[in-house]
């Protein structure tokens, strides 16, 4: 599987973009408030669809453990 599978744009008016597989074959399905607007082989089969200018590419940021010496709670000197 490649990279581009993993990834996702979004758009204007309700637009995305994501990496998917139809029939063994990788494609970018284009959809439109949730609907499916077409399988895309080609980032020239999306521009027929939506402008690629309004795409922005949606990065997930891992998740975050919160540090254990910030979990405790503590006073300073200065506050007793």
């Amino acid at each position: 599987m490649c990279a581009a599978m993993d990834r996702r744009w979004v758009g204007l008016d309700g637009y995305e973009v994501v990496g998917a597989v139809r029939a063994g074959q990788q494609v970018l399905r284009v959809r439109r408030n949730g609907w499916l607007v077409a399988d895309c082989t080609s980032v020239a089969e999306v521009a027929r669809h939506v402008d690629l200018a309004d795409l922005c590419e949606v990065i997930e940021m891992p998740a975050r453990r919160r540090a254990e010496s910030s979990m405790a709670a503590g006073t300073s000197s200065h506050h007793r």
